[in-house]
């Protein structure tokens, strides 16, 4: 089928972060499956992160629906788009019919992405995961691919003014490989195992990044235990 406005969508994208001159630096896109279904599970740290987690699959030349909550679809800019790009509405009180969205997707060979803490980590840290993407992907029958992003929380945030004119803001991406989710694994130990990689792609991704705060009033980024001025988990709880 056409895509008629996920193409155009990421065209805008892509050249209004050339605009911008941001320096992407995507690492392990080969991780991704050409073909067939497969669980994209990312961190969250920004409003722009399915932009960026979407990006790791490009240049394996995959689309990846995105699960999100049910208002973004209903805003009068963003939800247009996003049905038009097939991403996938998820209604927080009742998540049966996102979910078999979600798995009839992949029964036809889309990559569906989640980010398994339902919310942006705003101590910029991983919060725990749900289990919902690894019972998606043992019941579909598919791999789970982990990913991490860095960086993204620059431009836009939950809290924070968005810094979308700023130039020159490094977003890092790592993805890693890719997870067997067999029906004979414990959900729960198999969502534990993906937390602990993308940890570690997470981790890779902030060694990596190639800026640090130039001043004590640019640390809000950075997570508490590497020496930021973000909230802690324990003070956003």
């Amino acid at each position: 089928m056409a895509e008629l406005v996920y193409r155009p969508v990421v065209g805008t994208a892509l050249a209004m972060f050339k605009a911008l001159d941001l320096k992407i630096d995507v690492r392990g896109s080969e991780n991704i499956p050409r073909s067939g279904g497969a669980v994209l599970v990312s961190n969250h740290i920004g409003y722009l992160d399915f932009i960026f987690a979407g990006m790791a699959a490009l240049p394996q030349k995959r689309l990846v629906r995105f699960m999100a909550k049910d208002s973004v679809f209903k805003h009068k800019i963003s939800g247009p788009l996003m049905r038009g790009m097939k991403h996938i509405p998820v209604d927080r009180e009742n998540g049966e019919a996102a979910y078999a969205h979600a798995l009839d997707s992949l029964r036809k060979g889309e990559i569906v992405g989640v980010f398994p803490e339902a919310t942006i980590s705003q101590s910029f840290t991983l919060k725990s995961f749900k289990s919902g993407a690894v019972r998606m992907a043992q019941e579909a029958g598919v791999p789970l691919i982990p990913v991490a992003l860095w960086g993204t929380q620059r431009l836009w945030t939950k809290g924070r003014p968005r810094n979308l004119r700023r130039s020159h803001i490094p977003v890092t991406i790592r993805v890693g490989e890719a997870v067997e989710a067999r029906t004979d694994q414990y959900a729960g130990a198999l969502t534990r195992r993906l937390r602990q990689q993308v940890q570690e792609l997470l981790e890779a991704a902030q060694r990596a990044y190639p800026v640090r705060p130039k001043d004590a009033h640019d640390t809000w980024w950075v997570p508490a235990h590497l020496g930021g001025t973000a909230p802690t988990p324990e003070q956003v709880r």
